[in-house]
């Protein structure tokens, strides 16, 4: 597929933000967009855990890990279930673990960056908040698009070039 992002930005200039680059593509697929289902969880991947377990057909989870490196938020078998139940991708502000075996997933995948500690499982979490980081403000219900030019957000659905 081609790359969508640059087409978005030109038809769209005015309805978008952009991202500042810092994540890295993980996942089994390299484009993938949907309505934003936002989580702040910092070093404890509980909410990310109960949300990958539900359907996420048209989605993307957007996980806000305070943009820590020392605990990994995503693991292999949370992709892999993430990926079962429709999911069509999950961008990370913080770590992921497991990266071989998640670019196999078929799911669009984003993170800072790798780390292989597990976090504490401790039920911490707020899902539905709204969202900041990387020059970005995300809330519930937005829209994201993916590519590997980047992440763009934009309140409502854009027609894909």
């Amino acid at each position: 597929m081609k790359d969508i992002l640059p087409d978005l930005c030109d038809l769209y200039p005015n309805h978008i933000q952009i991202a500042e680059p810092i994540f890295q593509d993980y996942g089994g697929r390299d484009h993938f967009h949907g309505e934003a289902v936002t989580v702040y969880c910092f070093e404890d991947n509980s909410r990310v855990r109960e949300l990958v377990q539900t359907s996420g057909k048209g989605k993307v989870l957007v996980v806000d890990g305070g943009g820590s490196k020392r605990r990994a938020l995503l693991g292999d078998m949370l992709a892999e279930k993430a990926a079962s139940n429709g999911w069509e991708g999950v961008v990370i502000h913080g770590a992921i673990r497991d990266v071989v075996a998640q670019s196999k997933v078929p799911l669009g995948l984003k993170a800072i960056c790798a780390n292989p500690m597990p976090t504490e499982k401790k039920g911490l979490g707020e899902v539905g908040k709204t969202l900041s980081f990387a020059g970005i403000t995300i809330s519930n219900g937005d829209h994201i698009y993916c590519d590997r030019n980047g992440i763009v957000v934009a309140k409502q659905p854009l027609a894909l070039p």
